[in-house]
């Protein structure tokens, strides 16, 4: 044990003297951390239309009730099914218990969708809630969402990821809606009327209107061949070529109901209507703009009106206010996550619905809401305007808190995933970070903000702390033992033991709460960490007035 005490000690000097590169580790140690089911408690708020059912044990209603500490006259919308014995036994059919359920939600709240959450226990037992969900949606008439947000995965904040992961599959793209929505739009921008030429939006309207120009067969049915050739005869501009079979058209040539109508509006316009195709018009000239991660709505309207002075218009949130309201989804949209910990939804996003990934660090501190817009800015090709002077404003309001966090140390044990960007805005402020543990990092998506950490680091010519990913705890505490800092940011496991040893510590979990995104929220980020900074300033003055020389009820037993 002394020879691992020595090593840590050795490898801290390394680590103070060296600043010229960031350093990863990894150890092994435990994840001491919440449940990610937690996150029901900010995304059924935030998705007003939604309903959450978390599927697993007594633990975990246990967990949902002493955590969120919702009162039951409250109703909130989300709700415990717990499983039995004989449920993990499977001797009980699990459909019919889950349909029973959904129906009774729907009954008394009616959600526009209903996410299931997934426990530790339906991993456990392999519960097919993927395989039960479609079948029972269709019945019931709800979407149902399926989510995995279980204590397997590293941090807690990781349960928004998963959920939004499985909502982006739900989101729709241009080319499922594009021709209904161009329809209407473009229609309205024609000088003719289109009921001069009968034209509906329904296809059998159509073929109903069409029958003083298309010939019928003798049984008074209309071929669908002799449609379109009957078309060709009317419309020179329409070509047509048959396949083997008579009856059939082929697919190369086959022509939507869109495509006519502009071919019908082409020929009554007296050759001064250019001719265009109404799903491109549709499509806009710019990339779309999504963001992804979950914000109060108050924080979310002051991220758009800081890109709307940029000129930047943002199409959409996932997740949405409401469920109908989720995003258009395709190869021309560009997405730019919030929060560090939703990796898993920016691999979806890509792979899966072939968006484009804005790199960017987070907009958390002013540095970083800077860089964000920045960053996005560039993508645009747009010229920010007044960031600087922005910055520097906020800067100036926040002096008489930097004035008690400058100098001071601050060291993360790692619980949120927010650590990264944390220790950079601290850096900023001028604190001294040691250490960043992290319990899952993944360097892809953190890369702007790696990059950032770094830059600001040498800017304010400070070591560049060391990144630990998944920390050995017991490791942890010697090298906080050795290095004395003024706070620890750590989980709430961790709180009371180091507190007891004169550690002053502040709960991670406040700042996953707390509204911490944006350029007018760091007051909200510095008075967490100055609050227990000011509670030991205040126990100082007050054993000062008593001419005491110590401000401990504890002394420090490490």
């Amino acid at each position: 044990m002394n020879f691992e005490i020595q090593k840590n000690k050795t490898n801290m000097t390394t680590l103070l003297e060296e600043k010229e590169k960031l350093t990863f580790e990894c150890e092994t140690g435990n994840y001491h951390t919440f449940c990610p089911i937690s996150c029901v408690s900010w995304l059924y708020q935030k998705i007003e239309d939604s309903f959450f059912l978390v599927i697993g044990t007594k633990t975990c209603g246990y967990f949902l009730q002493n955590a969120l500490g919702v009162m039951i006259f409250a109703e909130p919308r989300y709700a415990m099914a717990e499983l039995e014995e004989s449920d993990i036994s499977a001797k009980l059919n699990d459909y019919k218990e889950l349909k029973r359920l959904c129906f009774q939600i729907k009954e008394d709240r009616n959600p526009s969708v209903i996410v299931w959450i997934g426990t530790c226990t339906t991993e456990i037992i392999k519960m097919d809630l993927e395989g039960m969900a479609p079948e029972l949606e269709r019945e019931l008439g709800i979407p149902i969402v399926v989510a995995r947000a279980n204590g397997l995965d590293y941090a807690f904040t990781q349960g928004e990821d998963t959920v939004l992961a499985a909502m982006a599959q739900r989101c729709p793209s241009l080319s499922t809606n594009v021709e209904e929505k161009s329809q209407k739009n473009s229609l309205n921008q024609f000088p003719i009327s289109p009921e001069k030429f009968n034209i509906s939006n329904n296809e059998n309207n159509l073929l109903k209107n069409s029958k003083t120009f298309f010939p019928k067969k003798k049984n008074g049915t209309q071929n669908p061949f002799e449609f379109f050739k009957s078309l060709e005869e009317f419309l020179p501009s329409f070509s047509i070529q048959k396949s083997k079979t008579e009856n059939t058209l082929s697919k190369k040539n086959s022509v939507p109901f869109i495509d006519l109508q502009e071919n019908m509006l082409e020929l009554e316009s007296s050759g001064n209507f250019k001719k265009e195709n109404f799903v491109q018009n549709a499509v806009l000239e710019n990339p779309r703009l999504v963001l992804f991660g979950s914000l109060p709505n108050t924080v979310a309207t002051q991220l758009k009106l800081e890109l709307n002075r940029q000129g930047i218009e943002i199409s959409g949130w996932l997740p949405s206010t409401r469920y109908s309201d989720l995003p258009i989804l395709d190869t021309n949209t560009y997405v730019c996550g919030i929060n560090p910990f939703l990796s898993r939804t920016a691999t979806t996003l890509m792979r899966r619905r072939k968006c484009k990934l804005i790199s960017a660090p987070f907009p958390i501190g002013p540095d970083g809401t800077k860089a964000w817009i920045e960053k996005i800015c560039s993508i645009y090709g747009k010229k920010p305007i007044g960031l600087e002077e922005r910055e520097t404003k906020i800067w100036e309001g926040l002096e008489d808190s930097l004035k008690l966090v400058r100098g001071k140390s601050v060291f993360f044990m790692g619980d949120n995933l927010l650590e990264i960007s944390l220790a950079r805005f601290l850096i900023r402020c001028g604190m001294i970070v040691y250490e960043v543990g992290i319990p899952y990092l993944d360097q892809r998506f953190q890369a702007a903000e790696l990059a950032l950490l770094e830059k600001t680091c040498f800017e304010m010519n400070v070591p560049i702390p060391r990144i630990v990913e998944k920390p050995d705890n017991y490791y942890q505490i010697s090298r906080i033992r050795e290095l004395q800092p003024d706070l620890v940011i750590t989980g709430m496991a961790h709180a009371n033991p180091l507190e007891a040893r004169n550690i002053t510590t502040k709960w991670s979990v406040e700042f996953t709460f707390a509204q911490i995104h944006g350029f007018t929220n760091a007051r909200e980020i510095l008075d967490l960490v100055t609050r227990p900074l000011r509670r030991n300033q205040n126990i100082n003055s007050f054993y000062e007035s008593f001419g005491s020389t110590t401000s401990t009820f504890v002394q420090n037993q490490f």
